[in-house]
């Protein structure tokens, strides 16, 4: 029987801006997808993911360039359609969920009505019969309540919430084929389970699933077959136990060694370059191997377009400039958390919450979107007062004191954030961004400079980017001037509240790598905060188990593991979706 879909030859190319060269974002992409069957296409930012599958769908974008020897679907081409015809496929023979819901759902609709007006373009129903189908697509997907949930806005439901409503939506044409673009990035992990397990059933009907995820262990659980994508290019494919247990490219080896795991901890998860072997004249690390030994790796001629290399060249991950500050002994308690609490209007953010964390330790805090994490931080940053319990920092009292005489102390603590896109100023460079922090440190103007190079050099970053405005940047570069710009004060503790989420598992790999040997080289103790237990169990050494704003479980992270005390924590580190194969 013919595969539902069959792609030969697939290019993308987006011409240059002015002088500079085509973008050639996909390159000679090949595969199929039979009915009832996954496939997922993994890879870094940039490596044409995405773009693959919005070809499939026609919104490539108006610009590009998209040429295939064959693309078909359920036997016709799709190479000549016009956007008359794309409409027809889009939506209803071919559905697609993208990663954030809140972007990609109306926010002046509800969510009933975004799904009616879906099965009034692609399905031939009376009208009096569109609500009744509204409640049992949203049943379908896994959607509480859906009497109440129809009637609500986009931004009164949760994360998870959102991400089903938008995947009722998606069925809403009854498709043959699903296209998820990371529908679980940024999800906790209870919630990322509930949505795959809903994927898994649509599988087990009949539709056939193409996902695009950077999240192996995802991929472990869903995928039938993996397609590997590096630079525009298809590098290896196959069965998802054999490219995930033995793979044979070189960057397959490495985005499998790059994911975070308890049993990773203590060892390097970004790949370091062969001792004496160069990269090639486009910047790809893996080149000289593909050309030697690798007959799958196309990319032994030179590409029509650089390929984006994140990948560091061999030696230490960071330089420390000078020597680390001495602040006290490795094992002395630094933070003390005792009973704190907060509610808004009535309603409890923080209950009870008590927990301490040493010099040099790092603590991490798990739990689902809601619990409490978020904002028992910021009270331990000292940006919100509790309404009852203390924090002590270092031997001294912390929320109890006032604004002017917490201020010049505040450079003893510092954060770290998700998306440091938005909380850089754009118009400020490089430059400007560390000079501000390192003012504020008490740093004179004249060294500010000098100072600024030898924080880039610290996280892994050359001085040439000082000139450089965030949006100019990589997400794994924004992140390490993120954190350049907090050790510009020389902090003893940092509050990094998920910092990786947002970043591939190459570029989250080589974030982790800096913050442990950070952490290492001048003390730092961290607080970290993340719904992906991978990395908490990576780098933590403790972990604080955080359900309906209470911590319910503090424990060391491998007994925790082994052995968790409390329910909610068995059910949340049973959700946890592992890139190993099922023993069954």
């Amino acid at each position: 029987m013919s595969p539902l879909l069959s792609v030969d030859g697939l290019g993308v190319v987006f011409p240059g801006a002015g002088r500079a060269p085509d973008v050639h974002a996909v390159r000679d992409v090949s595969f199929t997808l039979d009915r009832g069957e996954c496939l997922a296409i993994v890879g870094e930012s940039g490596s044409g993911k995405s773009v693959t599958a919005r070809s499939l769908v026609g919104l490539a974008g108006d610009r590009a360039r998209v040429s295939a020897r064959t693309l078909e679907f359920d036997g016709g081409d799709l190479t000549g359609l016009g956007e008359r015809g794309w409409r027809r496929i889009r939506g209803g023979r071919i559905g697609l969920v993208l990663q954030d819901a809140l972007v990609s759902l109306d926010p002046l609709r509800t969510v009933g009505a975004e799904i009616a007006e879906a099965l009034l373009a692609h399905r031939d129903l009376p009208r009096a019969a569109v609500r009744e189908e509204v409640l049992r697509l949203l049943d379908r997907a896994g959607v509480p309540e859906p009497e109440v949930r129809a009637g609500q806005y986009p931004h009164q439901l949760s994360g998870g919430l959102r991400q089903r409503a938008l995947i009722a939506s998606a069925l809403a044409g009854d498709p043959d084929l699903l296209i998820a673009d990371e529908p679980t990035t940024a999800l906790d992990v209870t919630v990322q389970a509930r949505v795959l397990d809903l994927l898994e059933k649509l599988k087990d009907e009949g539709t056939a699933l193409l996902l695009i995820s950077h999240d192996l262990a995802v991929v472990s659980r869903l995928a039938d077959r993996v397609a590997v994508m590096y630079g525009g290019l298809l590098v290896e494919e196959g069965p998802t136990r054999e490219v995930l247990d033995e793979p044979r490219h070189p960057y397959t080896r490495a985005l499998a060694a790059a994911v975070p795991s308890a049993a990773a901890r203590g060892t390097r998860l970004a790949p370091l370059r062969h001792a004496g072997e160069a990269a090639s004249a486009d910047g790809c690390p893996y080149a000289a191997r593909c050309a030697r030994a690798d007959a799958l790796c196309r990319s032994t001629a030179p590409p029509p377009a650089p390929l984006r290399c994140h990948h560091p060249e061999s030696g230490p991950v960071l330089r420390v400039v000078g020597p680390a500050v001495s602040r006290g002994e490795a094992g002395e308690r630094l933070l003390t958390v005792e009973h704190v609490a907060k509610a808004y209007g009535g309603r409890p953010a923080v209950k009870d919450a008590s927990l301490t964390l040493d010099r040099g330790e790092a603590l991490g805090i798990v739990g689902e979107s809601g619990s409490g994490k978020t904002t028992l931080a910021r009270i331990v940053l000292g940006l919100i007062a509790p309404d009852s319990g203390t924090v002590t920092f270092a031997g001294e009292p912390w929320s109890g004191l006032p604004e002017r005489r917490r201020r010049p102390l505040r450079r003893r603590i510092q954060t770290i954030v998700q998306d440091p896109l938005g909380s850089f100023d754009p118009r400020h460079d490089t430059g400007t961004l560390l000079g501000e922090a390192l003012a504020l440190a008490g740093v004179p103007r004249a060294a500010r400079s000098a100072r600024a190079a030898d924080l880039l050099d610290r996280v892994g970053l050359p001085a040439t980017l000082v000139r450089r405005r965030p949006a100019e940047l990589s997400g794994g570069q924004r992140q390490r001037v993120a954190i350049a710009r907090a050790l510009a004060s020389e902090p003893e503790l940092l509050v990094c509240d998920e910092p990786v989420s947002a970043l591939d598992v190459s570029v989250q790999a080589q974030i982790l790598d800096l913050l442990t040997a950070l952490r290492a080289d001048l003390s730092l103790a961290l607080l970290f905060i993340s719904h992906d237990l991978g990395v908490i169990q990576h780098i933590s050494d403790r972990v604080a188990v955080m359900k309906d704003a209470e911590i319910v479980e503090t424990e060391e992270t491998g007994r925790l593991l082994v052995a968790p005390a409390h329910p909610y924590s068995r059910d949340l580190f049973a959700a946890v979706p592992s890139l190993a194969a099922d023993p069954a």
